[in-house]
């Protein structure tokens, strides 16, 4: 059995870790997962191990409770970010202003334009000053302190810890500094104080957190979206033939529901009464609306489009097809190795082996007579030349940056893993309606005894009172060739076939193959063959006597959607087809696109499996898609595109979104991912120089080698240096602006 789980209180990848490791350690788990931007655990064991696995996520210091009820979790999930988010905007409010403030305190005297309230000439004031600006920064920081000291203490360290350390190091010193000058004891004290690269150091994080946080709380809203797919309630049909409205949770199965024109399919059944036409393209990708009768299985979610039918309920809550489907996107959200931020590994190893030189440092300048300042300059020295600043700012600002030039682009990348993943792609797997296509019908082929103008003339006549996808996609092609026409009268609707209407006092039929068979109107089935063959929806129109004339309806190709396949390969990525649509259908618009590999009839578990399939081929595969029906295989992929016009689900389940109808995003998205990841290698060498090169020298190595004290370099320089290094990184990422995407 799989068991899902809420938890509360991870911060970083190294927090999931520990989750997993605690739990996997319980005797029954065949497997866990833990998915750090939903806040999930799925736990897959023989028998129901809730109590002991919340006891062992209790135990590594975070919440847990059992998902009894996906929708009101998901509910109260979002209520808990949105409350967290809030108040982490309020405390980096605080930061930020008084970081600035510490700032000017610090650096003030420098620059002789500015007001200097306090300044090194009076030590005293300018020590107190800083430190009083800084003491608020620390009180909304202190869940760094908490979380990286508790890891420190476990054993698990993170980039909290690497964080905690380093303030420590530099508030710590500094206070140091201060009591020996309200001492009197140290007249230079002054210059060796930074507890501005501490207060900065707090504030930049807490900003990167708040950043990332916003960005983890969208990726809850694919659920989310999927749930608001079923109505609230339901019209139920009693035993007494009255009409009572009840909420979806309170069917039960063999309830009869009760589906108005425009009303959607509360849960899976079967139509009892009345002849309809259902828009199910959002959950199965099939392009054109399906007709119903009296036996056919509706879905829940999908819509009722024009006659009023009652449906009996065959199943009900989380049975049902959505109900599958909103488990497949969780799933596959959870079953995927949440990348951790590069800074999170590094500092892993990186902590322990800066504390135990700081601590070496100090040891041994100890035991060689050196004198307890000296020994403690050197290994708060240490620690604050490894403090975090370059290291946590390697990745965030190139990610933000790039991000950013996404936007002005027209690509919406919603988070780092997102443009990370991307540049690795070399299969791009794309749905059919709504994506390559326009997702509305329209005439592309006529085959007719008459005249063209005058044909489609007297077919728009007949179609114009109808609201159906098909009879709209006439009469638009009417209005496109400029062709006037007059709606029909005696306009009457046959329930799946088509219509009937009377024009200039004669009868018409229009509609498909069984509305000719029933009126006995003779036609030409090999042509009707023939433009089915090609992936056409043939409609056709007859008077009392013969058939009239056909017209071929597709979804036709979006423009520029061959180019950006040719582009694709070009790139040496690989492109395929996977639809819901029929053959002909699917092999219709993949020949006009350049795609050779082509899937038809796939449901939204089919997609799972092709992109499992790729992915087992050692192909870094890319879902591009639009529908509801796609949801789930955006989140399965390494990498989710969603069309900005596209369903709400597939918009929130996608970690890159293209606005509008556009296409040539997807070769946009991926060369911006290349083109950062570049720049976050080259900021985490820059950082990784710079803690090369500065430890040793911190540690004291060029004073041993010459026996030089000026060459012991100071925390003071060691801030300094951390700061430079901080620069560089800043400066090359935003390169990203300008350089050019090729």
């Amino acid at each position: 059995m799989l068991k899902e789980y809420s938890i509360t209180g991870m911060s970083c990848a190294a927090c999931s870790a520990s989750v997993e490791r605690a739990v996997r350690k319980l005797s029954g788990v065949e497997a866990c997962s833990v998915n750090l931007a939903t806040e999930r655990l799925f736990v897959r064991s023989g028998e129901d191990l809730s109590d002991a696995v919340i006891a062992a996520v209790t135990k590594v210091g975070f919440g847990a409770s059992p998902v009894e009820s996906a929708k009101l979790q998901t509910k109260l999930d979002e209520e808990r970010r949105a409350k967290k988010l809030k108040a982490d905007k309020r405390r980096l409010i605080v930061a930020l202003v008084f970081a600035a403030l510490l700032m000017y305190a610090a650096m003030a005297h420098m620059l002789p334009f500015l007001p200097c309230p306090v300044s090194p000439e009076k030590p005293v004031p300018y020590a107190l000053s800083q430190l009083a600006l800084l003491i608020p920064i620390v009180i909304v920081g202190r869940g760094f302190y908490a979380r990286g000291i508790k890891a420190l203490v476990k054993l698990h360290p993170n980039m909290d810890s690497l964080i905690a350390v380093g303030t420590i190091a530099s508030f710590g010193y500094s206070l140091y500094l201060t009591v020996m000058i309200l001492m009197g004891r140290h007249a230079a004290a002054h210059n060796g104080l930074y507890y501005d690269s501490a207060g900065m150091i707090i504030a930049l994080v807490m900003l990167g957190k708040y950043l990332e946080a916003r960005a983890k709380r969208k990726t809850g809203e694919a659920v989310a979206a999927l749930m608001r797919l079923a109505p609230e309630t339901a019209t139920v049909i009693m035993k007494d033939g009255t009409e009572k409205e009840v909420g979806v949770a309170e069917l039960v199965v063999g309830d009869l529901i009760r589906i108005r024109p425009g009303g959607s399919f509360p849960v899976d059944g079967v139509i009892t009464e009345g002849m309809t036409s259902a828009d199910e393209s959002m959950l199965t990708g099939e392009s054109m609306p399906v007709e119903k009768e009296p036996g056919s299985e509706v879905t829940g979610g999908s819509i009722n489009l024009n006659g009023s039918v009652v449906m009996k309920a065959l199943l009900t809550g989380d049975d049902t097809k959505l109900a599958g489907m909103i488990r497949m996107v969780e799933e596959a959200q959870g079953s995927k190795a949440p990348i951790a931020d590069t800074a999170d590994k590094i500092s892993a190893v990186f902590v322990p082996v800066v504390g135990l030189i700081a601590i070496a440092a100090f040891t041994v300048w100890m035991l060689v007579g050196a004198g307890f300042e000296t020994a403690l300059k050197t290994g708060v020295s240490v620690l604050v030349v490894a403090c975090p600043c370059a290291l946590g700012l390697a990745t965030p600002t190139a990610l933000i940056v790039g991000m950013g030039r996404g936007a002005n682009m027209g690509v919406f990348i919603k988070n780092g893993e997102a443009l990370q993943s991307a540049c690795a792609i070399n299969r791009i797997v794309l749905d059919k309606t709504g994506t390559l296509t326009t997702g509305h019908p329209a005439v592309e082929r006529v085959v007719s005894s008459c005249g063209e103008t005058e044909f489609i003339a007297l077919f728009a006549s007949c179609e114009a009172p109808s609201e159906h996808p098909l009879a709209r996609a006439v009469t638009e092609y009417a209005d496109k060739l400029g062709v006037p026409y007059r709606p029909a009268s005696g306009f009457e609707a046959v329930t799946g076939m088509g219509l009937t209407a009377e024009v200039g006092g004669k009868t018409y039929y229009a509609g498909d193959s069984r509305l000719m068979d029933k009126y006995g109107v003779e036609y030409d089935r090999g042509v009707y063959e023939s433009l089915m063959s090609e992936g056409y929806t043939v409609i056709m129109l007859a008077d009392e006597e013969k058939c009239l004339g056909m017209a071929g309806v597709a979804d036709p190709i979006k423009r520029g959607a061959a180019e950006v396949v040719s582009k694709l390969n070009s790139m040496g990525i690989k492109t395929s087809l996977v639809t819901g649509d029929n053959e002909s259908a699917a092999g219709k618009i993949a020949k006009e696109a350049g795609i050779d590999e082509v899937v038809s009839r796939a449901l939204p578990e089919d997609k799972l499996k092709y992109i499992a399939a790729c992915r087992e081929r050692g192909e870094a595969t890319a879902m591009v898609g639009d529908g509801v029906n796609d949801a789930a295989a955006l989140a399965s992929a390494d990498t989710g595109i969603a069309i900005g016009s596209g369903a709400e689900a597939a918009l929130a389940g996608a970690g890159i979104v293209l606005t509008g109808e556009r296409l040539d995003g997807i070769t946009d998205s991926i060369l911006l991912s290349r083109a950062t990841l570049r720049v976050i290698k080259q900021n985490l060498f820059w950082a990784f120089c710079y803690n090369c090169l500065g430890i040793p020298i911190a540690a004291g190595l060029l004073f041993a080698i010459t026996g030089d004290p000026n060459l012991l370099l100071s925390p003071m320089l060691g801030a300094l240096m951390m700061s430079l290094s901080s620069v560089t990184v800043l400066s090359n990422a935003l390169r990203l602006r300008i350089i050019k995407l090729k």
